[in-house]
């Protein structure tokens, strides 16, 4: 759980900027919001540039990329991520940033040395396998060099006090198995432990047992925005909606096990600016209704939660969706969570979806299910099953609306009337 900083700052976020963020994500730290991460550009000297070189990347004397001082006025004099990172350990908070995987074309065309090896940057270059959206990285060979260039960048990144690396054009379109690993072993040598995130989406199903050996979380879908669906190019899944995820959370949840959690992405919700990472600067487009379902789909399926509004703009109502307790204790402490086939529940769940997450185990003190209703449709519907249709015995039961906090009498059955593009979440005993 935690902030990114792409949705509201896009390549642009500042020292100042960060910190003012990470401030309001300190005061949401007691309902489990830990990770604040600055997501790509800091090492941009201008990143509204439009070549590589007007974006003028900075580097070390090793080739590893660091952040631009006069964005990030702590790290002057050499002192990279730490002086912020320390700032960010003292709130209370964990510190991330995001990569794109692989070695600067132009440390490669300077031939820099690779700290603590005798290998120099064009023995680590893979020239044949560059990310084909990002100019800026030639990949990284699967060799000794390759391994050395990863160890040295991690090596100094953890030295700053990092704890979330995010890294990115690594896990499809290309997918670079070998990097993974490579990036993994580095973490493990560094000694810190350092959640590895890897993006973007989709990773490939046939990828779950290879991903999930390396990494902590991985990106299932392409970038997700703020609409429930996207008119989209032939072939392409950019950008995702709200209504896409479902059908691709519910191939995942298999794959989701303590210390392995397939991604969702960010929630574009609140207020998206100064400079999102895609579109101009908004509130967001889904409505409240819309927004309470993509929250409730994140929870019950167990989806790391990375809130990507500005939060120094943080509205009530997005207030509310971040401090609900039972939605999150949900997403972080239930034991299993899968979908519940609609088919048996009849014709008006034609344009719904039922999640089920268990607490806890049967027959222990707390354990508890939680079942969720989506309503796809974009006309309003009332959905009602019996308990045995959910998977339960057929004694009555009480539940309770997470979201408002209000309980029906004692039934056999449930029932619900939903807005379009609305959900419902209800604690069951």
């Amino acid at each position: 759980m935690g902030w990114n900083s792409w949705d509201s700052y896009g390549l642009t976020i500042d020292e100042d900027q960060f910190k003012a963020n990470a401030t309001v994500l300190a005061s949401l730290e007691q309902y489990g919001w830990k990770y604040a991460v600055i997501d790509e550009g800091w090492y941009m000297t201008n990143p509204a540039g439009r070549t590589l070189e007007e974006k003028n990347y900075l580097w070390d004397a090793n080739g590893r990329l660091i952040p631009v001082s006069t964005r990030f006025p702590s790290a002057a004099n050499g002192a990279g991520f730490k002086p912020l990172a320390d700032w960010l350990h003292a709130q209370g908070l964990k510190f991330g940033i995001h990569i794109v995987r692989g070695i600067s074309r132009q440390v490669v065309a300077a031939n820099l040395p690779i700290a603590g090896s005798s290998f120099r940057a064009a023995d680590a270059a893979d020239t044949t396998s560059p990310c084909p959206w990002d100019e800026g990285n030639w990949g990284i060979k699967d060799n000794a060099a390759g391994q050395a260039y990863y160890d040295s960048m991690i090596r100094l990144y953890a030295s700053w006090g990092l704890d979330f690396l995010k890294v990115d054009c690594i896990s499809d379109h290309p997918y670079r198995p070998t990097e993974i690993r490579q990036i993994a072993e580095a973490i493990r040598k560094s000694g810190r432990p350092i959640v590895l995130s890897l993006s973007p989406g989709p990773t490939q199903i046939e990828h779950a047992a290879e991903v999930a050996k390396y990494a902590q979380m991985w990106r299932i879908a392409d970038d997700h925005w703020d609409g429930w669906t996207f008119p989209r190019q032939p072939g392409s899944e950019f950008p995702m909606g709200v209504r896409d995820m479902f059908d691709r959370l519910a191939q995942w949840y298999p794959y989701t096990n303590p210390g392995n959690w397939p991604d969702a992405d960010m929630l574009p919700e609140g207020w998206l600016g100064p400079h999102p990472g895609w579109g101009e600067l908004r509130q967001s487009r889904l409505t409240h209704d819309e927004q309470r379902t993509e929250f409730t789909l994140w929870a019950v399926t167990r989806s790391p939660l990375l809130f990507g509004g500005n939060l120094t703009r943080l509205d009530d109502f997005t207030r509310s969706l971040l401090t609900n307790q039972s939605v999150l204790f949900v997403d972080q402490y239930a034991t299993y969570s899968r979908p519940v086939g609609t088919s048996a529940l009849g014709p008006a769940f034609e344009n719904a979806r039922v999640w089920c997450a268990s607490v806890g185990q049967p027959g222990d003190r707390g354990y508890a299910e939680y079942f969720a209703f989506f309503n796809l449709a974009d006309n309003p519907v009332t959905l009602r099953a019996n308990w045995q249709q959910l998977g339960l015995d057929s004694k009555k039961r009480a539940a309770r609306n997470v979201w408002d906090d209000s309980t029906a009498k004692e039934s056999k059955d449930i029932g619900v009337t939903l807005p379009p593009h609305g959900s419902a979440l209800f604690e069951v005993q």
